[in-house]
């Protein structure tokens, strides 16, 4: 099926499956906001999605406000949780790594809801969180059939699954074995959990008793999160990150997110010559400013209490990117050894007739993240805390109540002739490269938005079950520039059609006039809505 972009008048929704799509539509149309919608196409996901994102997970925001009302400032939010008080390193004696599976995984607080609270705080909306969650229970308690993705990651992932303690088995293989495509997948715990926060409030999760279940579940379960640490965390709103362009001003998340990678690449980009879309210098530049940008993330990114590193001021710093930029040669690839980052999401956006646009996302990190489902609530908890590097001292090192580099960014670009983009994708360590290459693409050679996200694409390390360092690209990009990419010195390596590798990405635009466009990965699940 042939793809093409979505129009509306009236408000736009993009998510990596079209009933999550709906959802939030369905709210925009009942004269909900586009923080609302969002936060029904985020609670639907966590039902329809579960191998992707959950509620037991992290999210992030980045909103623009009206130019009227909120006077188009960007703001953002972090629903990310830290470690817990009894996650410290003797918890992990004898051990190289935290496990990434299992209760010790389980070793972070899930900040997702705490996000949804603090996005609506300042949204200003009128709808009852019942009305913002009916989509999402209804779903969780009569079942939604399971997509081809996500039988096949039930599939490929149940061996190392079934075997965790906890509820996985009786949600994920209610018949003995993983659900395939068109089985129905029902969660009437989590319906049951989702009721609870739309009658006691979102921050029940933390404090009340739906945060008592949550704990005595996790405790039985073996994961070091207390009752303490679930009442201790409050959701975050630092200032997003942004760099200039030609033409554009870019914002995306602070740290601990990748969000400062994802603007230095485009940064460097906007000094290079870009040749045609996807030729050689388009690609070659893309990846070469990749690399230097993951240089100084893999350095400096991570919880910012841990580090002084002022990322905003590189990116005011304009001859401080011109100097990162003649870094890198126009005809030869810098080696590339470095190991990659692990993890998978969902980002979705909302726009609505206001003039409001969301970007956001979240995550479980791995897919059905530590494999802990929680028997009484249904909640599918996060392995964030597995990238925690088990050292005293140094980046991401394990520290109770610190928060792990997150490879999560939310994106969103307004450019100087009134356009607002939101924009995103999973795929951790791809996301800042599949950002990278469906802007460009949109916006520096006027591609169509739907075209920008169709075409094949490329990455640089990580792909799902495998960790490597070679340039994967899809088929479908001229036959010379495999060869020339390889002439310059790139580890390619072909892995042929379309595929989820790639990430599930997303974009929609706030066009001048008021209108919108909106698109979605033929990778995923995904559907626009619009009206």
């Amino acid at each position: 099926m042939t793809l093409t972009t979505v129009t509306g008048r009236n408000g736009i929704v993009t998510a990596p499956h079209r009933l999550a799509a709906e959802a939030g539509l369905s709210v925009l149309m009942d004269g909900g906001n586009a923080v609302e919608a969002t936060v029904a196409v985020a609670a639907t996901l966590a039902v329809v999605y579960p191998h992707m994102t959950a509620i037991g997970g992290d999210g992030f925001w980045v909103i623009r406000e009206p130019a009227g009302q909120g006077g188009g400032t960007v703001h953002s939010v972090h629903g990310c949780g830290g470690a817990a008080a009894g996650a410290d390193l003797s918890l992990y004696a004898g051990l190289e790594t935290v496990p990434t599976r299992g209760p010790l995984a389980a070793n972070t607080v899930a900040g997702t809801i705490s996000g949804w609270a603090a996005a609506l705080e300042s949204a200003g909306g009128t709808l009852p969180l019942g009305r913002l969650l009916r989509d999402a229970i209804r779903y969780a308690q009569e079942g939604v059939p399971v997509t081809a993705g996500g039988a096949a990651i039930a599939l490929a992932k149940g061996d190392e699954l079934r075997a965790a303690p906890g509820a996985y088995a009786t949600v994920f293989e209610p018949e003995g074995r993983p659900l395939a495509e068109g089985d129905v997948l029902r969660n009437p715990a989590l319906a049951a959990t989702l009721r609870k926060l739309a009658s006691d409030g979102l921050d029940s999760f933390y404090r009340g008793d739906l945060a008592a279940l949550i704990a005595e579940d996790l405790a039985a379960l073996g994961s070091p999160v207390s009752a303490a640490d679930l009442a201790a965390h409050h959701a975050t709103r630092p200032a997003p990150l942004s760099v200039p362009i030609r033409g554009a001003r870019l914002y995306n998340s602070a740290p601990p997110t990748q969000g400062f990678a994802s603007l230095v690449i485009l940064a460097l980009f906007d000094r290079l010559a870009a040749g045609a879309v996807d030729s050689f210098a388009h690609v070659h530049g893309l990846v070469e400013a990749t690399k230097q940008a993951f240089l100084l993330r893999d350095v400096h990114v991570g919880d910012p209490a841990y580090t002084d590193y002022d990322f905003q001021g590189l990116l005011d710093d304009a001859a401080a990117l011109d100097e990162l930029a003649a870094r890198i040669d126009p005809a030869q690839a810098l080696a590339w050894p470095q190991p990659p980052q692990w993890g998978d999401t969902c980002w979705f956006g909302a726009a609505d007739a206001e003039g409001r646009v969301v970007s956001s996302i979240q995550s479980t990190y791995f897919e059905f993240g530590s494999g802990l489902v929680l028997p009484q609530t249904g909640i599918v908890w996060q392995n964030r805390g597995s990238s925690f590097r088990l050292a005293e001292t140094g980046w991401n090192a394990l520290k109770p109540g610190r928060k792990p580099f997150h490879t999560l960014n939310p994106a969103l670009a307004v450019f100087e002739d009134g356009r607002v983009m939101a924009y995103g994708t999973m795929g951790g360590e791809g996301q800042p490269q599949t950002q990278a290459a469906l802007f460009s693409r949109y916006a520096r050679f006027g591609v169509d938005l739907q075209q920008a996200i169709s075409a094949p694409r490329w990455l640089l390390g990580r792909t799902w079950g495998e960790v490597t360092t070679s340039l994967k690209l899809e088929d479908g990009f001229d036959e010379a520039l495999y060869a020339a990419l390889a002439e310059a010195g790139h580890d390619v390596e072909r892995v042929g059609p379309l595929t989820a590798m790639m990430g599930h990405a997303g974009a929609l635009v706030r066009l001048p006039d008021g209108s919108f466009e909106g698109a979605t990965d033929p990778r995923s699940d995904g559907g626009v809505a619009a009206w």
